[in-house]
């Protein structure tokens, strides 16, 4: 069973990879720096399938490979994409864990993606930008907020779609920790 949890969680991860720099857009006319990516949707199975633990080093992996690969961001960008990812995939995997109602645990994630990157947002951008914090306020609701809800619940849904309409649920049967 070991064997088969790290050939698992190494094929998602490396899809996670792959998704995030072949696929990606903007969903925002006002913001069109901020770009969705599918990358979290493997990530997620891999936390609630799987294990957070797991999820948690996969993210960590990815967020420091795109920085690298891309190499866009540098340290900063890796670490808002660790934290974003990190927090969606930390608290759907934990809450899915506590109460096995996937549809609560996406949208519990989805929520706490889009709070902890709005202070984020405010703490870290004006450092990386060069800019006064006050510029990054009114990008706060109108912007971040709705960015972050939106990636993270496309994600969360194509998740929720692959785990309960497929038999992908299946495969990961026995590698939960």
């Amino acid at each position: 069973m070991r064997t088969k949890k790290l050939v698992f969680v190494s094929i998602l991860t490396a899809l996670s990879i792959i998704l995030s720099i072949t696929i990606y857009f903007p969903i925002l006319p006002q913001a069109p720096y901020l770009l969705y990516d599918p990358a979290d949707i493997p990530l997620l199975l891999i936390s609630t399938q799987i294990g957070i633990l797991e999820g948690l080093l996969s993210t960590i992996i990815v967020a420091i490979l795109m920085a690298i690969i891309t190499g866009q961001g540098g340290p900063i960008g890796a670490f808002m994409h660790l934290l974003a990812s990190g927090t969606l995939i930390t608290v759907a995997g934990l809450a899915y864990k506590k109460n096995k109602n996937l549809i609560l645990s996406l949208i519990f994630g989805t929520l706490s993606m889009a709070g902890v990157m709005a202070i984020a947002n405010i703490i870290v951008t004006p450092i990386y930008l060069g800019v006064p914090r006050s510029t990054i306020y009114p990008l706060i609701l109108p912007v971040i907020i709705p960015f972050n809800i939106i990636k993270a619940g496309i994600n969360s849904a194509i998740t929720y779609a692959l785990l309960s309409i497929s038999n992908i649920s299946s495969y990961f049967e026995g590698m939960r920790g």
